[in-house]
């Protein structure tokens, strides 16, 4: 498998110096009561706004206590996400080459509160600053364009004299590409259709795997730990009503292209309302296990590797929350480590991402492993994918950091969890609402 060659441009250790008339209250206080924030911008995307701290000391050390603690996976398109302290542009083969060579970076600084207030800005602007950037060969180097203190604000005629008499604001930053090829799958339809799934490489669409999803409306699977590993086993029931009021049984099996299952995605804990609400509740979520085959010697053998929970969330948006945990013991899948819990809007969809800068993890050889931030073992993009809102055609794109893939059946995990996502916004659906007919017991009785 080739990879496909990724950007990471980053902007973080960023922080501001204000002058002031009075003394600080004490070291690394700020007499200032006032926010800042700051909006970046990057050729056409759409600026990206994250809170600024203030500094009184001159140590430039203390800027690099503003170090990022979170990043997102953001689309082919380019977009990217920021978290305080850090803005993160994730920049494809296609964005990188709309690009023009004398792309620059501008910071815009301002004092007052992020956001508007009475439909009016609130935010005053301090002074902007602009970084040239030189984006050519970034797919195979680091590079670092910018890393220190600069003077912001207006310059020149009698404002640029009276600067030199009294102290001016100062900006610190660091802004830094660095490589980070992916694999790229993208599903062939919907999950629930069993679809094949392709890798993408530029214009090259080449089928590496294939999929089969079954719900059957009285399939309910269970997991017994045996020497030989974990067995999926079934037991029936009759209560055709009970299926309304819960959805359960339904697994993904991911296939290589000689028909051997790689990887798969099974419910373990069925999506049930919980009482007096016509929703799955955090209090009360549905779960996947993702699993790999425990050796080819039993039939039916797997290994858990990850455990995905999900829930309907209703306030402050109606979304989907979901917590991801690696399984870091073989004696069953209550011992996780979590790596990944956010929420994706249930109307709009987004990107659910796990990402090295807030868990390192790694799949080589089959073993699940997980450290926190900071591992020098691994570090960067681990895996996003695409996911569509409720009620909409969804057809997941899945990017894959190339240093947790060591062969086919790592990158079949990746795959069968992005499906496990995608499935769990309509196994939170509402419970007064109808399933698709994919998803509908009708349909898996009729071809079963």
């Amino acid at each position: 498998m080739d990879p496909c060659p990724f950007v990471r441009l980053t902007v973080e250790s960023l922080a501001l110096k204000l002058p002031f008339a009075s003394r600080p209250a004490g070291p690394g206080v700020h007499p200032s009561t006032s926010p800042c924030f700051c909006k970046i911008r990057l050729h056409n995307f759409s600026p990206q706004t994250t809170p600024l701290p203030l500094y009184a000391s001159d140590d430039v050390s203390a800027a690099a206590a503003a170090s990022p603690t979170s990043s997102s996976f953001s689309s082919a398109s380019g977009a990217a996400a920021s978290s305080s302290g850090a803005v993160l542009f994730q920049l494809d083969p296609a964005t990188l080459s709309r690009l023009p060579k004398s792309a620059a970076l501008e910071v815009a600084v301002y004092t007052g509160r992020m956001g508007a207030t009475c439909g009016f800005r609130s935010g005053k602007l301090l002074g902007r600053f602009r970084v040239d950037l030189d984006l050519s060969g970034a797919e195979t180097r680091a590079c670092v364009y910018h890393n220190g203190w600069t003077k912001i604000g207006k310059h020149g005629g009698e404002e640029e004299k009276e600067k030199e008499r009294k102290p001016s604001a100062r900006l610190h930053l660091l802004v830094r590409s660095e490589s980070e090829p992916r694999f790229v799958f993208q599903f062939g339809g919907e999950p629930e259709c069993s679809p094949v799934v392709f890798q993408i490489q530029g214009n090259i669409r080449q089928p590496v795997f294939t999929c089969k999803f079954t719900a059957p409306r009285s399939l309910q699977l269970d997991y017994t730990n045996t020497s030989s590993g974990w067995m999926m086993g079934s037991s029936y029931r009759t209560e055709k009503e009970r299926y309304g009021r819960e959805r359960k049984g339904w697994r993904v099996m991911i296939f290589d292209l000689s028909g051997s299952p790689v990887a798969a995605a099974s419910m373990t804990t069925p999506f049930v309302p919980s009482p007096g609400l016509d929703r799955v509740s955090r209090s009360n979520p549905g779960a996947w296990l993702i699993l790999r085959p425990n050796g080819f010697s039993d039939n039916n053998a797997w290994k858990p590797w990850a455990r995905l929970e999900a829930w309907r969330e209703k306030r402050p948006i109606d979304a989907l929350g979901y917590k991801l945990e690696l399984i870091t013991d073989s004696s069953g899948p209550a011992y996780g480590h979590p790596i990944a819990e956010s929420q994706l809007s249930v109307h709009k969809g987004g990107l659910f991402c796990i990402d090295g800068r807030s868990a390192a993890v790694g799949v080589r050889d089959g073993l699940a492993s997980a450290s926190p931030a900071g591992s020098a073992s691994v570090a960067g993009f681990v895996m996003g994918a695409t996911v569509e809102g409720e009620g909409k055609v969804s057809k997941p794109t899945v990017e894959v950091g190339t240093q947790h893939v060591a062969c086919m059946g790592d990158a079949a995990l990746f795959v069968a969890l992005s499906a496990a996502v995608d499935l769990s916004m309509d196994a939170c659906r509402l419970f007064s609402h109808k399933l698709r007919k994919e998803l509908s017991c009708d349909r898996q009785d009729s071809i079963s």
